[in-house]
């Protein structure tokens, strides 16, 4: 069978959910965003293709590193029910950026909010999510190939996942709002300016185009976020530059006003 064919059997294999398989297009598509994770130019992927559970995830990514098509450094996650695979050194490293330099900015948008604001990532809540992050990732760096999701304890049950998302998933800027107020936010009707990287990858004859990226960011607070932003495309077409498996990187932004954001 040809890496293609492969991938996308692995995918129908041990994927469905239900009467829900995934189609070709999207087993195709969850192939190239994995290979991503596997090259380093994102630190994670949440699955969220179909219905899936994080065990089916980890028999997936287990049949992968099996057939030698991606590393058996990647683990498959599960937060809250929510199954991601990881590459644990690239997230790692964002994470400690985050505490080191303010590599990441953390945006509120609490509901009481007039306007979207940037605010101290080191305040305490976050801080101590942080530091809670990265001991999980230096545990999860130690693991060797894993016959079994890595199930997060309760302690991910006091974290804001919208921010904690943000940071696993490699975004220049990530969501906060504080949880125990409400769940709502203040991005209604606020324009948001997305940021969208895409690429394209050759499976066997097939070339399939496939989003690499896509996050949003107010647009009230774009240039005083500019800066991260542009270390962040730089970092990302480096890294790009450093594997020849995917091809055609092409990063665009759009502005987008909607009357209800859900985090």
């Amino acid at each position: 069978m040809s890496s293609q064919e492969l991938f996308v059997a692995a995918a129908h294999k041990y994927l469905s959910a239900g009467r829900k398989s995934l189609s070709g297009p999207q087993s195709l598509d969850l192939a190239a965003q994995v290979l991503a994770v596997d090259l380093g130019l994102k630190p994670a992927l949440l699955y969220d293709s179909n219905g899936a559970s994080a065990d089916q995830v980890q028999q997936y990514l287990s049949s992968l590193q099996s057939s030698r098509l991606v590393s058996k450094s990647l683990l498959t996650l599960d937060l809250n029910g929510n199954a991601l695979i990881v590459n644990p050194a690239i997230v790692r490293s964002n994470v400690e950026q985050l505490l080191h330099d303010n590599g990441v900015l953390v945006i509120d948008v609490g509901h009481s909010l007039e306007k979207p604001t940037t605010t101290d990532p080191l305040r305490g809540e976050l801080k101590s999510t942080m530091h809670d992050l990265l001991l999980l990732l230096k545990g999860l760096e130690q693991l060797k190939e894993a016959e079994k999701p890595h199930y997060v304890g309760e302690k991910s049950e006091e974290w804001n996942l919208c921010t904690v998302f943000g940071l696993l998933l490699g975004y220049p800027a990530t969501y906060w709002f504080d949880q125990t107020q409400s769940f709502e936010n203040c991005l209604s009707m606020t324009p948001l300016v997305v940021t969208t990287a895409s690429a394209t990858w050759q499976a066997d004859a097939t070339v399939h185009t496939f989003r690499l990226y896509s996050f949003s960011v107010p647009a009230v607070l774009l240039e005083e976020i500019q800066s991260n932003l542009e270390d962040w495309r730089l970092r990302l077409h480096e890294r790009f530059q450093q594997q020849n498996v995917l091809k055609d990187l092409t990063v665009c932004q759009s502005t987008v006003t909607l009357p209800s954001v859900c985090l």
